[in-house]
Parts: structure tokens; sequence; C-alpha cells
């Protein structure tokens, strides 16, 4: 599992997805957030500035991404 540390309060859904390196850039974060590739604490996400806080759950081509503090 991925773990991604907040140096603030929360991360949009774009960004995790490109600072966990599933993603090249944020257009391609975007269209697979958009295309609902993405699971957010196991639902379908499709919002790409959904805030993710502590605990939060990214799961994206069998990658757990999880949001620590």
């Amino acid at each position: 599992m991925e773990v991604i540390k907040l140096k603030s309060e929360y991360i949009k859904l774009g960004q995790a997805i490109k600072a966990a390196g599933l993603a090249e850039s944020g257009v391609e974060a975007k269209s697979v957030i958009v295309e609902g590739k993405v699971k957010v604490n196991g639902k379908v996400e499709v919002q790409r500035g959904k805030k993710l806080y502590n605990g939060d759950i990214v799961t994206f081509h069998g990658v757990d991404i999880k949001i620590e503090n």
C-alpha cells in the first residue's frame, strides 16, 4: 500500500493520484477520475477536486493509496 503524507489538512484527489506516481500529469489524473476508474473509501469518485483527509483510502488499478498525517 502506497502512503501519502499530508503537508496540510487535506490533499485533492487529482494531486494524490499524481503524487503516488499513478498519473504523469494533471490531465491524465483528471481523465481517469472522470472516467470512474478511481475509488475513494470503496466508492467510485468522479470529482478530481475531492478533498482527501487522514485515513482516506484511494484505489486505482488495484493499487491502494492511504492518506496519512
